[in-house]
């Protein structure tokens, strides 16, 4: 009988964190939740359990450019940050947050408890530091670092980690960003973005990608350069934009570059393409037209729909169930 021990992975702001003005070994819990936070902590411990926590440097850096840029990926900080309290030089946040959870770990009496990192990624759109060329970096430093079982300053050794996340999901709540629906190292077809070596060695290849996808005709939906009254494109922009996917639309992102028809066609065709290449989807009182010329520019990807399938398909949840357990697989 197999026996699964469940746990609630936490965000990383239920403790100080250093980028605010906090060195890792003065972590404490956050003195608003901290008796909540030691409740929590001392049931896990009574039932062995470990502190899940999902730490994401993108996060460091977005909305904050002031943030040291070099400090959010691993391959060296020009300028480390040094830790008074413990005379640690730290090159990059994600140790500095790890190890800021180890010292309020300790500071509740708990410094022994096992901490698993539930969630960490890069972005790859819908910002502009999320890219394929910053994704790729994140990962290259981090992979070879959790093969190696360096750990961190204050907890060296094997580290149980957990990528975030397999594929773009793009139905997802963008209320934290834009960026939120670009998580995977796969696109939303299964194809991969980038070339990668899940087991750390630096043997980087393109993962393999889903096979026999099959795709809706080359059709795409694209601003109508005929027609005649505009007034309404606003509120069908918006519309399109509500049921499709526009984050590749906003500030330094992939499509930011597209010219105001150019950003009516984007939306035209996400929205025609959710709607599975329906003709009256791509109408919007007039002002959009079905061509068969693919009118993606530069980096920007108009995209085509997979086709509908009745038969049996894997359930994204459950792809990244798999997708866990072979990463953690591949890095013990």
């Amino acid at each position: 009988m197999m026996s699964i021990k469940a746990t609630v992975p936490l965000n990383a702001d239920v403790y100080n964190s250093p980028e605010n003005n906090q060195v890792p070994s003065a972590g404490r819990f956050r003195s608003d939740i901290n008796e909540l936070m030691t409740q929590i902590v001392q049931f896990l411990s009574k039932n062995k359990a470990p502190f899940t926590v999902n730490i994401y440097p993108f996060l460091s850096l977005y909305g904050n450019d002031n943030f040291p840029f070099d400090y959010a990926f691993f391959d060296g900080a020009s300028n480390p940050i040094v830790d008074t309290g413990s005379g640690i030089q730290y090159t990059n946040v994600f140790d500095a947050n790890f190890d800021t959870l180890v010292a309020a770990l300790r500071a509740a009496g708990f410094g022994d408890m096992p901490i698993i990192v539930g969630e960490v990624g890069w972005p790859t759109d819908g910002d502009k530091n999320a890219n394929n060329g910053n994704a790729y970096r994140f990962y290259n430093g981090l992979l070879p670092r959790l093969a190696s079982n360096r750990g961190t300053p204050l907890r060296p050794g094997y580290i149980e980690v957990y990528l975030f996340g397999l594929l773009d999901e793009d139905a997802k709540s963008i209320a934290p960003g834009n960026f939120e629906r670009h998580w995977g190292i796969f696109r939303y077809d299964g194809q991969p973005k980038f070339a990668l070596d899940l087991s750390g060695q630096g043997q980087n290849k393109l993962l393999v990608a889903a096979k026999n996808v099959v795709y809706l005709p080359a059709k795409w939906c694209m601003f109508n350069p005929n027609a005649k009254d505009l007034s309404r494109l606003a509120e069908n922009i918006d519309y399109a934009c509500t049921f499709g996917d526009c984050t590749a639309l906003g500030y330094g992102s992939s499509c930011n570059t597209l010219d105001a028809n150019g950003n009516a066609s984007y939306a035209f065709n996400m929205y025609f393409q959710v709607q599975n290449q329906k003709p009256l989807a791509c109408n919007f009182q007039g002002l959009a037209m079905v061509t068969t010329q693919n009118i993606s520019q530069g980096s920007c990807n108009f995209l085509v729909q997979i086709a509908e399938s009745s038969s049996f398909s894997l359930r994204p949840s459950l792809l990244v169930l798999v997708f866990m357990i072979v990463i953690k697989f591949l890095l013990q």
